[in-house]
């Protein structure tokens, strides 16, 4: 075992060490290398270290290089290295996060990891807090809770009775809301159709002038960092107009809620501590490993009548199981990672660490346009949006780009334009990776106009 353990060390830092000299792309013969994994099941057992190195052989160099600097194709972080190790370590200890009871330190490290998250995030100290596998899920939790609550106004109870039958609820959300907050509500049947859409403005924000009528029950979902532009919707006055219909307000912050963990950001999640619920994803933009997703509730209650979970086998006690606010009874202790982070990082570097990203998009965006991009959004966070003369050329701009390997960005329609997005928001990049990417647009640039 230690020789293996050892072993599988080695190439995971090899891997790490080699992303700043390959291409971010995975090379065509290494795609073609996992050919080879398409075989019969094995009839007899092989060697584990076998099987570890046709794991690195075929595996390693045929992955993205999303752990380095220069990927800039979807909101993703990469994975701090103490996070890193401490995913390695808490693998080790293989412990069921469900329970206080069975696993009273990983339980310790979740508590105190989510007392840390609602103070750097300036939510409310009293909220009860969910770690699951992502934003989507994070929002379901979030949104089962205010199912729940709604409807318990309404006199119905939703956990018993199913929504058979129920008051109907509205629920309210941006034209531009995020698909996982979309089918988070279809999966808690509130439906992905039915759903009232409202308007926004040019960088995506939801109009809180154009906000509908709120007939109780009803659900508002607001959002912190438009996946496009990095906007935020206008908190104060739409909180304040839901709830003074007693609307439950549920905010999609999926990398966005971040902003309230830098000084300098601060300013444009204002309002949004007023809210009910949050979603956000703790791989985004504190950059631990997949995955890590976090639901906040300001109603502790409702979390846990939407989710607790009992049986005849399982211990019941005082103590804080994990299990009672999650979808899930088993899972990975994702606690512990983002405690890591967190205790490494400290207030200040997390602060930094959001900053710098958002001053490289800006740089990005600054240098683009001097080169003669069209820059479609105001850069507000970590979110550029570019474009290369017509549809067709930005689009061939952005395949180019990929084949080139220097860096990684995708492709996006936004408000009827296309465009390539670049999205920074991983520790690792640097600015010499801003400066090589940036280097490679030009030169692909240029090549498309050459005859």
């Amino acid at each position: 075992m230690h020789e293996l353990l050892d072993d599988a060390a080695k190439r995971a830092i090899r891997y790490l060490d080699g992303l700043a000299h390959r291409a971010v792309a995975p090379e065509p013969p290494a795609l073609a290398g996992l050919l080879e994994l398409d075989g019969a099941l094995p009839e007899h057992p092989c060697a584990p270290a076998e099987t570890l190195r046709l794991l690195d052989d075929l595996g390693s160099p045929a992955t993205m290089a999303s752990a380095g600097g220069r990927f800039f194709g979807f909101v993703i972080g990469g994975a701090l290295p103490v996070t890193v190790a401490s995913n390695w370590l808490a693998t080790a200890w293989d412990q069921n996060a469900a329970l206080q009871g069975p696993a009273r330190a990983v339980s310790a490290f979740e508590a105190v990891a989510l007392r840390w998250m609602l103070d750097l995030l300036g939510l409310p100290p009293h909220c009860a807090g969910a770690f699951v596998t992502g934003a989507t899920m994070a929002n379901f939790s979030a949104l089962a809770a205010a199912r729940h609550a709604v409807l318990a106004r309404a006199g119905w109870s939703v956990e018993s009775d199913g929504l058979f039958g129920a008051p109907p609820v509205t629920v309210v959300i941006g034209e531009e809301a995020h698909p996982t907050l979309v089918k988070s509500l279809g999966l808690l049947g509130l439906g992905r159709s039915r759903v009232l859409r409202v308007p926004v403005d040019a960088q995506g924000r939801l109009r809180a002038d154009r906000l509908p009528a709120l007939p109780a029950p009803a659900i508002v979902c607001l959002q912190a960092g438009n996946v496009n532009t990095g906007a935020f919707d206008p908190f104060e006055d739409v909180i304040a107009q839901a709830h003074d219909a007693g609307a439950w307000v549920h905010v999609d912050g999926a990398f966005g809620l971040w902003a309230a963990a830098s000084p300098e950001l601060a300013p444009l999640v204002a309002g949004m501590a007023l809210a009910d619920s949050w979603a956000t994803d703790a791989h985004k933009w504190l950059n631990v490993p997949y995955d890590s997703g976090l639901a906040f509730v300001r109603d502790a209650a409702a979390l846990r009548a939407a989710m607790a979970i009992s049986a005849d086998y399982l211990p019941v006690g005082d103590a804080r199981d994990p299990s009672d606010f999650t979808p899930e009874l088993s899972r990975r202790a994702r606690g512990v990672d983002v405690w890591a982070a967190l205790n490494t990082l400290g207030r200040a570097g997390v602060a930094e660490m959001i900053e710098r990203c958002c001053a490289h998009a800006r740089r990005f965006a600054r240098e683009l346009a001097e080169a003669g991009f069209e820059i479609l959004n105001d850069v507000v966070l970590n979110q550029v949006l570019v474009c290369h003369g017509d549809a067709e050329t930005t689009r061939r701009l952005i395949a180019a780009l990929q084949a080139d390997g220097t860096c990684w960005c995708g492709a996006t329609c936004w408000q009827g334009r296309t465009a390539m997005r670049i999205s920074v928001c991983s520790w690792a990049t640097t600015e010499d990776d801003v400066t090589r990417s940036l280097a490679a647009m030009r030169r692909v640039a240029r090549s498309l106009q050459s005859p």
